[in-house]
């Protein structure tokens, strides 16, 4: 039995977004200790890994996170690169994430009828 088959991937669009998704929410709270408990990196975790359920499980309302997560990851991106540009490792990866952000939030608007079946 094959990963697509177990996994029930219909497009590899929505899995590669359930991936950023999931890989951003995870990092964004194993980041919390790092940064005293930042609430922000909270919230951005938890809303991304409920992002990552929505898409998963294929449900209409899974929009309304994503385009929240696309404003929030161009705010946070944008200041990070304008404060932190000294470290080089911090902006490719506020530059690789703000890319990633955009790409992903028009796909999945635009596959909004596959979520809502």
């Amino acid at each position: 039995m094959s990963l697509k088959s177990k996994l029930k991937i219909e497009d590899y669009g929505i899995f590669a977004a359930i991936i950023f998704y999931a890989i951003s929410g995870i990092v964004s709270l194993a980041v919390l200790p790092i940064t005293n408990f930042a609430m922000h990196l909270g919230i951005v975790g938890i809303i991304s890994l409920v992002t990552v359920y929505g898409l998963f499980k294929k449900r209409a309302w899974t929009i309304w996170p994503v385009i929240i997560l696309f404003f929030v990851a161009t705010t946070i991106s944008l200041t990070m690169l304008y404060y932190a540009w000294e470290d080089l490792f911090l902006d490719l990866t506020m530059i690789a994430y703000l890319i990633l952000a955009w790409i992903f939030t028009p796909y999945v608007f635009s596959k909004r009828k596959l979520l809502e079946s």
